[in-house]
């Protein structure tokens, strides 16, 4: 974490509330995707005119970065072969079981992917471009590409105003059918968002759940052979570059018996869901076989949890025992104590208690001055107390979610999960479940 001086800090401090006074006035702009395709087509024509077209570079290490792994699809006839998708590094492909992979994405105009799936007997992959989280390093895609020779070609599909592509359900029955959860913008409103289908391999897409213009689809399910109970997780969601709203009334859980072509809400308030302004990002996975039939889901639950419950008592003082701390009370500190706590937080060691106590006697600094001084964006990211992850169990009968756990399931997600919020269930055992986080 970087350290300041602590004038220089009061003079950041007031640059950032003045700044921050204008955030309301702040017009967002976004590129439009007829300026994207007019960027990648003149892309395409520097690479056919540069003097460097002929030269090509070779990784001599030491090492080879990766990065976040947003989809994985197995040949379930064959478990040796994969295709892996990355979040900025697009698409590889193995036939030994991960010993070797081989890049099938070069030739598509982005390396942003945020969901694959693969119709394995006519060898066609279907990509959804952008990726499927919402950091503010999660770059955006240009929409449905679809390749029919192993990634050796690919075909532009549309829905290139969509951004970022949650998840992706193809129709067995129908080679050229597929339900695609569409996410959005990440910083922008936009109506291109919520779940299409096409049913002529992206010729024509019809939208069929929409619920606002800053609620995207961040997951579908099916829960039969014939793809037509569906289950799908909308997440309203908001990015800034100051701040992120991590969920909101337009995040919820929809199921569809007609394959997608219309769709009920199954959360509320009343039924056992953390619906609400701070339900956040829902992933979904289903259980249908010889022991019945369940619907599983993660929810990122952005409420906050009861007071008593955040943190134990400890000894020493810590960072937020400083945010609302009044004079008085810092200047009745234990000098030793707070010598103890200056040492442990990294503070320049000219910053003795009684300097600090001086500063603060003489109202140069407030003990919200440590406090601003220790705070950071990860700090605030681990420190607040709410309540995290949480799986759910849905009764399709009784209409009714059931939370599967009584205590917390700490260190899945910290304070936000708006990385990964998977869950998937054993396909022969529906009480086996993994959550990823």
């Amino acid at each position: 974490m970087m350290r300041f001086p602590l004038p220089l800090l009061f003079f950041l401090i007031l640059t950032v509330s003045a700044c921050g006074q204008k955030r309301g006035t702040v017009q967002t702009n976004t590129t439009t995707a007829s300026e994207l395709k007019a960027s990648i087509e003149a892309k395409n024509e520097m690479l056919q005119t540069s003097s460097l077209k002929g030269i090509s570079a070779v990784n001599i290490g030491p090492t080879i970065m990766s990065g976040r792994v947003v989809d994985i699809d197995v040949n379930p006839d064959r478990a040796q072969e994969f295709y892996v998708a990355y979040a900025s590094g697009g698409i590889w492909h193995t036939t030994n079981n991960g010993t070797s992979f081989s890049p099938v994405a070069d030739n598509l105009p982005t390396q942003n992917i945020g969901e694959i799936a693969v119709n394995w007997d006519k060898n066609i992959i279907w990509v959804g471009t952008g990726e499927n989280n919402s950091s503010r390093s999660s770059y955006s895609g240009i929409g449905m590409f679809v390749s029919d020779d192993g990634g050796a070609n690919w075909k532009h599909i549309g829905l290139e105003d969509s951004h970022h592509i949650g998840r992706i359900i193809l129709d067995p029955a129908n080679p050229g059918k597929a339900t695609v959860a569409v996410m959005g913008h990440l910083y922008t409103p936009n109506k291109e968002r919520g779940i299409y289908v096409t049913e002529d391999m992206g010729a024509n897409w019809k939208q069929t759940l929409f619920v606002n213009d800053q609620t995207g689809a961040i997951d579908i399910v099916s829960m039969d052979n014939g793809n037509q109970l569906l289950y799908a997780a909308m997440w309203e969601r908001d990015r800034k570059a100051w701040n992120f709203k991590e969920g909101g009334l337009g995040s919820g859980v929809y199921q569809s018996e007609d394959g997608g072509i219309s769709w009920t809400l199954v959360t509320n308030s009343e039924n056992g869901f953390p619906s609400g302004e701070n339900c956040g990002r829902i992933g979904l996975s289903g259980y249908y076989g010889t022991k019945g039939q369940k619907l599983y889901a993660i929810v990122d639950n952005q409420n906050l949890r009861p007071a008593e419950e955040e943190q134990e008592p400890t000894l020493g003082l810590e960072r937020i025992d400083f945010k609302d701390m009044s004079k008085s009370a810092f200047l009745a500190l234990d000098t030793a104590k707070l010598d103890d706590f200056l040492r442990n937080s990294g503070f320049p060691e000219k910053h003795t208690a009684e300097s600090i106590f001086d500063q603060v006697s003489a109202d140069k600094i407030s003990p919200q001055t440590i406090y601003e001084y220790l705070t950071d964006a990860n700090s605030e990211l681990f420190d607040t107390p709410v309540v995290g992850a949480e799986v759910y169990v849905y009764d399709r009968i009784e209409g009714r979610w059931t939370k599967t756990h009584d205590d917390y399931l700490d260190d899945v997600v910290y304070s936000y999960g708006y990385y990964f919020g998977l869950i998937r269930v054993h396909p022969s055992d529906p009480n086996n479940l993994y959550i990823a986080g």
